[in-house]
């Protein structure tokens, strides 16, 4: 499935190669067999209109909108196992997977990052690339109710990956299981998190700066998460 490797790449911190390659990639969504062409064409008016804007401001916003916090974390066993040792076995699962299937990760993030994940699924067959998909269609559905209450546009991408799935998990459901949540985001609940917790950085050096820093140090100061129930979601869907 073609798209996936196109989503990850949107999903991922901006990069110049993006702006540089974006009619490659619009190519690439024309070729995708999976989409409709409403999905081709809608998809292919996303890369148009995302890489219209600047790039040191697009690298701003992501980094306000998926580092800032842990509600709209890009890392998928946030949203289920948070910071206890069930994470750290599920990371051993998916690297595992990931070996499985002839891949060994040559990368500064961590194995459950999205981007990453559905570059793996672009791997596997297409009926394959469905059910990984449906592992984790619960989290889809969350972040794309998430984004949505912020106004984002990253959300259509996360509706866009609920379609493939075939998930029937509906993203306006669980937007109405959200509205009352405390925003994690804010610079009252950042500062919280700041005056408890002992900063651990002192020796550390980093040859990144700027925003591409800030990305690579994410939730360094992120409150507690309000971690997605599985256990709440409609019966008969998989579970990562």
């Amino acid at each position: 499935m073609n798209s996936l490797r196109i989503i990850g790449l949107l999903l991922d911190y901006p990069s110049e190669d993006l702006w540089e390659h974006k009619m490659e990639l619009i190519e690439a969504v024309t070729q995708s067999a999976e989409l409709n062409s409403e999905q081709r064409l809608d998809l292919a008016l996303y890369i148009t209109d995302f890489c219209k804007k600047d790039l040191l401001d697009t690298q701003s916003a992501y980094t306000g909108l998926f580092d800032r916090g842990r509600a709209t974390s890009l890392l998928l066993f946030e949203h289920v196992h948070g910071e206890s040792r069930d994470r750290g076995q599920a990371m051993v699962d998916l690297m595992d997977q990931y070996r499985e299937a002839g891949l060994e990760i040559d990368s500064r993030e961590l194995p459950d990052y999205l981007p990453l994940y559905l570059e793996y699924l672009t791997t596997r067959g297409e009926q394959q690339a469905r059910e990984g998909l449906r592992d984790i269609a619960p989290i889809l559905a969350l972040l794309s109710a998430r984004l949505q209450e912020r106004d984002s546009h990253y959300a259509e991408l996360f509706d866009l990956l609920l379609v493939l799935s075939g998930s029937d998990i509906a993203t306006e459901t669980v937007r109405e299981g959200i509205k009352q949540e405390a925003r994690d985001d804010t610079p009252a609940a950042l500062d919280a998190v700041w005056e408890e917790e002992q900063i651990k950085f002192l020796g550390e050096q980093s040859c990144a700066s700027g925003e591409e820093a800030a990305h690579q140090k994410r939730f360094a100061g992120a409150v507690a998460p309000q971690y997605l129930n599985l256990d709440e979601m409609p019966a008969g869907e998989p579970r990562k």
